[in-house]
């Protein structure tokens, strides 16, 4: 017996959209970079540059099946030429003999190392941007706050950059490339692979560091053939507690610059697979930010004990691009390409500054998650492109100050992050674990009156120990917001249950 099937034309509309409606949320799960670019439709060129590669994510979660990245944390973003100067700040604003600037670039170098490393084993495990991972600790309006500290962060990081590698272009040819355009010229460098995205940002980092080592060896080489003395900041150097004190600031420096890298450190690992061994991810970055920063800190360290009058000379009319400038000058115009490659390889450190502002601009709530990545990373450039511009004659003093702050709340950034981790979201955690689906869900992400607490204490233990010596600051407002997060969160959980 046949079964006869009656047919309407309207129900073919209404099977078609259903399809069509299926598909669409098919297409969202499979290849959601195509649905981000749709929103973007009536914008004219954006679709055009989205289809030709540009990245389209933001800050938007990538799920478990999307992870095709095998690119970890690569060590040219600190084998470049602007962590010279952070070595050089040792002899020349703490007037630390060089064994002395050793043991502070080593040691505080490896606490900073450590913190950031274990940021950056959340970005396989969460699929997440660092600052959007703070939802999950701090709620909502806690990921605003720590969206702007790191925008501050990273164009700050940005402006001394195009600064560095300004004038040190000016003075491979002094008079023939002004300050200005020299910096202009690196933000410009610095925007490209930001525009192009993720794999044009790991692509750039996994190469850039071969041609800079080799760079950095001959200046290594050439340093040493223009005299190294080891022992010339030794009748410099302060004695007992002013000694100590300046070791503790230097130090606290190094740890800035290394924990500087924490806000953003899950931003260029969120793609990899997410049974990623915790443990590879943590000691790729260990390494790829200890050992560059060590070698090249510590480069900068010996540059400033060579005695030689002209060399003393060069760097108090030219600062570390002048110093540098002097010590490649007997190579002739070979030295002065060495001088362009170290001038360009500041673009290296400067990219993830440019990208990872970018994001975090998104990260300030939907209004702003909903524009475009690539407008808040051309915001971000012309940002501390002017920056640069206008403070150019006072890099040190931006370069010294601006690292002291920073390493006070990346230390509460980092103490918060871990304790979520470490003991409410551990598996047998009070949470057991993350609910991922909820980054964007406000309802359902912690209310964040704890997190913001917590680091509200340590705002407060950052300002007690501001007019003291070294890190204390940064120490203080990690301890503070280590005591007070744990009870906070725990009263948090048991009062609303997330």
């Amino acid at each position: 017996m046949s079964t006869s099937h009656c047919y309407y034309p309207e129900d073919e509309e209404k099977s078609v959209s259903r399809l069509e409606d299926a598909q669409n949320v098919c297409a969202t799960k499979a290849a959601p970079d195509c649905v981000i670019a749709r929103r973007f439709g009536k914008l004219g060129l954006l679709p055009r540059l989205f289809a030709s590669g540009i990245e389209t994510r933001g800050v938007e979660r990538i799920p478990e099946n999307q992870r095709e990245s095998k690119n970890a944390w690569n060590k040219s973003v600190n084998t470049v030429f602007d962590i010279i100067p952070v070595g050089v700040l040792a002899q020349s604003t703490f007037t630390l003999s060089f064994a002395n600037a050793v043991a502070a670039i080593l040691c505080f170098g490896a606490l900073g190392a450590v913190a950031t490393a274990f940021v950056a084993t959340l970005g396989p495990i969460t699929g997440l941007r660092t600052i959007m991972i703070t939802r999950f600790s701090s709620g909502y309006l806690g990921c605003t706050i720590y969206s702007v500290l790191n925008i501050l962060t990273q164009l700050g990081f940005a402006t001394t950059t195009v600064i560095l590698g300004g004038q040190t272009l000016s003075n491979i040819n002094p008079g023939t490339i002004p300050s200005i355009v020299g910096i202009i010229i690196i933000g410009v460098c610095s925007l490209i692979p930001c525009i192009i995205g993720y794999n044009m940002v790991h692509v750039y980092e996994r190469y850039a560091w071969i041609i800079i080592l080799t760079s950095m060896l001959f200046l290594w080489g050439l340093g040493g053939k223009a005299g190294y003395d080891i022992n010339a900041q030794k009748p410099l150097e302060n004695t007992g507690h002013a000694l100590s004190a300046d070791i503790l600031s230097f130090g606290g420096i190094v740890f800035g610059l290394v924990t500087g890298w924490a806000p953003v450190a899950a931003d260029f690992n969120c793609r990899l697979p997410a049974d990623t061994p915790p443990m590879r991810v943590f000691l790729l970055t260990f390494f790829g930010l200890f050992i560059p920063i060590c070698f090249v800190g510590i480069l900068g360290a010996a540059l400033t004990t060579i005695t030689d009058p002209a060399y003393v000379a060069a760097f108090r009319g030219g600062s570390t691009g002048g110093l540098v400038a002097q010590v490649l000058s007997p190579w002739g115009h070979f030295g002065q390409f060495i001088l362009v490659l170290l001038a360009l390889s500041v673009i290296a450190n400067n990219i993830p500054n440019t990208y990872s502002a970018g994001l975090s601009m998104q990260a300030l709530g939907r209004p702003f998650g909903i524009i475009p990545r690539t407008f808040w990373v051309l915001l971000a450039f012309v940002a501390y492109t002017v920056a640069g511009v206008a403070g150019h004659e006072h890099f040190f003093t931006i370069l010294s100050n601006f690292l002291r702050i920073l390493s006070d709340w990346t230390a509460f950034f980092i103490v918060i992050i871990a304790e979520e981790h470490f003991i409410f979201r551990r598996k047998n955690g009070p949470l057991g674990g993350y609910n991922l689906d909820d980054y964007d869900t406000p309802s359902k992400l912690p209310v964040g009156v704890a997190g913001i607490l917590a680091g509200c204490f340590g705002v407060a233990g950052a300002v007690i120990g501001m007019s003291q010596a070294g890190p204390l600051g940064g120490m203080l407002a990690a301890a503070f917001s280590a005591v007070t997060y744990l009870p906070l969160r725990a009263f948090e959980i048991r009062l609303i249950g997330r």
